[in-house]
């Protein structure tokens, strides 16, 4: 499964994301309706959709490593800080918890963009901004695989 392109999407009173349909489709069909939210990023500046058996790969990797090790216990306490595990609804919905969703500014219409193996939720704003404050430049892009 690979999760790509970009679509909007609604956050609604409830704080409900309606996953749009074509990234539905493909998480349900890979991996059922189980969801891991949270961010990695500490200001918690978007929400980023695991299906439940991808989250529990990376938690397999950060089983292997020690408990000590001090950048997996930061991961830990940011992920688990705004994480949540959560469900599809027969209507394709997820709640995105309060916190992470005052944190990501998630009100009203978002953009949800498809990262391979994970989706991302930002506001459209934030995520404008991002883009054009850190352009990718020829020496990153001769830097993948492509």
């Amino acid at each position: 499964m690979s999760l790509r392109g970009s679509i909007k999407a609604r956050i609604d009173d409830k704080g409900r994301l309606k996953v749009p349909t074509v990234f539905r489709a493909a998480v349900e069909q890979d991996h059922g309706t189980g969801l891991y939210i949270t961010s990695l990023n500490s200001t918690g500046n978007h929400v980023r959709i695991y299906p439940l058996p991808v989250w529990e790969e990376i938690e397999a990797k950060l089983n292997s490593m020690s408990t000590t090790h001090p950048v997996r216990n930061k991961f830990l306490k940011v992920t688990s800080f705004y994480g949540q595990v959560a469900e599809l609804d027969s209507q394709g919905r997820v709640l995105i918890h309060p916190r992470l969703r005052e944190a990501a500014a998630m009100v009203g219409d978002v953009d949800v963009v498809g990262a391979l193996n994970h989706l991302q939720v930002w506001n459209y704003e934030r995520l404008l901004a991002e883009i054009h404050a850190e352009p990718l430049t020829d020496t990153e892009l001769g830097d993948l695989p492509i």
